[in-house]
């Protein structure tokens, strides 16, 4: 039994590897740069959560002392220009900080590929494991290609490039370069059981699947796998830019998460040594075509436990506070419910996704184009679960800023604005068979023209929310 610290616990890894440790009986501190982002987790009160920011460096101290090992699952990538100097900074940060604290282990995920001509983002992933070692920490650094699972970043966008597309452009890369995919559950468990694994301690270990696949072939496998019938026309040009936009159109990944990931396509990721099957004889790695039969599983059951959505946040609408302060517009809807609390919230909480906006939901869609032309995020992102809804979660073009179960739901807008918007939904109790429904619109303006933004609007916003309190109170006693 060991104390343990995660960075990162709101990420796709992180938020999957916590609940895990303490199935294993560790003492388990995660270290969040905004705790409230981890409220509604199912393991959030058996962790001690500590807050700080690995970038700043603050709060590390307090954060590692008393640890016996720490996961550095921490990545700067995506629309950061500068994002392998983030990235450097941040790991000498929590280098010096590890080191000062006398933690006697790092596990850390890195990034599969050959030393030789690496892409920015592989080699940024290199460089964070050689800062971990040059201030003499004992590190354990795995590395890893394409992790396939539910609501990774590299599997939904093979599945959404096979699912909409019926002639799949192949470009160069896509038909020589070789990856060695690995399951979400796999890297997971390596990751657990190298706690327990003395020689895996000091060592760069390379972790994948069973087989070895170009890109194409496993485009190929998730057509199969779904019994879909996709053709490939050969490209002969290759432009990570042309290609990130392509994927940002056709997919929920914004293109500037998806360039670094494309520009790495030119990179062999394959494990050089069989080494992790001696280290880790227990596991028996599993083949590309399981690890998508497995995560297409999870998605159809509604049972997705963490996404890459959670950790992206787009550069333009970063997290910041709700305070009603002098400067902030709003427009207030209120409607009586002939329905307790508690229904009309499971209603509201169930909104965006593949339900929609239960109300003139062309509009939604429409602003939803509006925003994804200008370079923002769009509805491509949906929700992870049709009916939980977990604060920090990315909804639609919101993000939950609050959520109290049974009562309010607080959604941060990261659409492009000339300003900053929330929408607040609250079911306030009146008594055990009534409520009283509150959809408030807040917009703090940017200037002249984020007023006349928001004047220019506010005859259709009062259409939308009029149906939409109408048809949560319908739904609400429908329920009731």
């Amino acid at each position: 039994m060991k104390k343990i610290l995660v960075t990162g616990p709101t990420g796709y890894i992180g938020g999957r590897l916590v609940p895990r440790l303490l199935a294993a009986g560790h003492t388990v501190r995660v270290l969040a740069r905004h705790p409230a982002d981890l409220a509604g987790r199912p393991w959030t009160g058996n962790v001690e959560i500590a807050q700080g920011d690995i970038f700043c460096g603050d709060t590390l101290d307090a954060a590692l002392e008393g640890v016996d090992a720490a996961y550095y699952l921490v990545h700067s990538m995506s629309d950061t220009p500068d994002f392998e100097a983030c990235e450097e900074t941040s790991a000498r940060n929590f280098a010096a900080a590890a080191k000062k604290a006398g933690v006697r282990r790092v596990i850390y995920l890195g990034g599969l590929g050959a030393a030789a001509a690496l892409s920015h983002h592989l080699r940024s992933r290199h460089r964070v494991g050689a800062i971990m070692r040059e201030h003499g920490l004992n590190v354990t650094e795995f590395r890893a290609a394409i992790i396939v699972g539910s609501g990774s970043v590299s599997f939904e966008m093979i599945r959404y490039l096979v699912e909409r597309l019926p002639l799949i452009p192949c470009f160069l890369y896509l038909r020589g370069t070789r990856c060695q995919p690995v399951a979400i559950r796999d890297v997971l468990s390596y990751l657990v059981l190298a706690l327990d694994t003395p020689a895996s301690e000091g060592r760069v270990i390379e972790i994948g699947g069973s087989a070895v696949h170009t890109y194409r072939e496993m485009m190929e496998i998730y057509a199969q796998s779904r019994g879909l019938r996709r053709g490939f026309v050969s490209c002969p040009l290759w432009s990570p830019g042309l290609a990130a936009r392509l994927v940002d159109l056709i997919t929920p990944v914004p293109a500037v998460l998806a360039r670094p990931l494309l520009e790495s396509l030119r990179n062999d990721v394959v494990c050089s040594s069989d080494e992790a099957l001696r280290l880790f004889p227990d596991i028996k790695p599993l083949d590309y075509r399981t690890a998508v039969q497995y995560a297409l599983m999870r998605v159809s059951e509604n049972a997705v436990e963490t996404s890459w959505t959670t950790a992206y946040e787009p550069h333009y609408a970063k997290p910041c506070s709700f305070i009603d302060t002098e400067g902030i517009i709003l427009q207030d809807h209120m409607q009586p419910i002939a329905a307790p609390a508690e229904k009309v919230y499971s209603v509201f909480a169930g909104i965006g996704g593949a339900r929609g906006w239960f109300c003139a939901q062309w509009l939604w869609e429409l602003k939803a184009l509006q925003d994804r032309l200008i370079g923002g995020v769009g509805m491509r992102r949906g929700r992870r679960h049709p009916d939980t809804i977990q604060q920090g979660e990315a909804l639609d073009f919101w993000r939950v800023e609050r959520a109290v179960e049974g009562r309010m739901l607080l959604l941060r807008a990261e659409m492009k604005l000339p300003g900053k918007g929330w929408l607040l939904f609250e079911a306030r109790p009146r008594d055990g068979k009534s409520s009283l429904l509150r959809v408030a619109a807040y917009f703090e303006p940017k200037g002249f023209f984020g007023n006349l933004y928001w004047y220019s609007l506010y005859p259709v916003h009062t259409v939308i929310f009029r149906g939409l309190t109408a048809e949560i109170k319908r739904r609400a006693e429908t329920a009731a």
